[in-house]
């Protein structure tokens, strides 16, 4: 068995082995749901958020690159797919509510959409900054697989726009719970829409801790408005 004495050759070691960094990931997560859950999942205590904070702060200190990291990261990249998919449970146990209120949902959808577009292609064009940077920031409400190619296809950078997306997600997952309470949104289906149109995958998830009709709201939102924003967002962008 190899033996190490020295610290810093002990963590390059360690960094060598493919599974580490995704040990390190889903321990990351695991910590910050725990917080959360000692918190009665409140808004503040994200377990995304934490999980970046720890992950980041390893990463940091270390001086390990992001590419390193993905290496053993990756496998969790993989799992987005079937988490995604299985989002489709929630939809499919509330699809009667859901029919029942399909012209309230379109209508959301595309007022949403357009407005999570305009807003912050506006506001980026507002502050004088360049065409590349106000397309990768157009669809940030959108899940970042589909985020990252309309970004491109609007001649965006796709890394921005992916640090963006979850930006996104992470503050709309910590402001929709006191933000809807604040403006007396009551409404579990209206809550989760929200939260899913504005947040994508991050929101969805907060929506789901909180109430399964909300959560089933939420990944509509998600779903649809990938679809919506990718033919909006560059009707909009032309019209700006």
């Amino acid at each position: 068995m190899r033996t190490i004495s020295d610290p810093s050759q002990f963590w390059i070691y360690l960094a060598e082995q493919p599974l580490f960094f995704l040990v390190l990931t889903v321990l990351a997560y695991l910590a910050g749901d725990r917080i959360s859950q000692a918190t009665n999942r409140h808004p503040v205590a994200n377990p995304v958020l934490i999980a970046v904070v720890i992950v980041g702060s390893v990463l940091l200190l270390t001086g390990t690159p992001h590419a390193r990291y993905f290496e053993g990261a990756r496998f969790v990249h993989v799992l987005l797919g079937p988490a995604t998919v299985a989002l489709a449970l929630p939809i499919i146990r509330h699809r009667a509510l859901i029919r029942r209120q399909w012209r309230a949902i379109v209508g959301a959808m595309v007022i949403g959409a357009g407005v999570g577009v305009i807003s912050a292609a506006g506001l980026a064009k507002a502050l004088g900054l360049s065409a590349g940077t106000v397309a990768s920031i157009a669809p940030k409400s959108v899940t970042a697989a589909i985020a990252m190619g309309i970004s491109e296809q609007l001649g965006g950078t796709p890394p921005l726009t992916a640090v963006l997306v979850i930006a996104t997600g992470i503050l709309g997952g910590i402001l929709i719970t006191p933000l809807m309470n604040l403006i007396r949104v009551r409404d579990y289906a209206a809550r989760g829409f929200a939260a899913g149109l504005a947040a994508h995958g991050i929101g969805t998830a907060r929506a789901l801790q909180v109430n399964e009709k909300a959560g089933a709201h939420a990944a509509l939102a998600m779903g649809l408005n990938g679809l919506v924003t990718a033919l909006l967002a560059p009707l909009l962008l032309l019209l700006l």
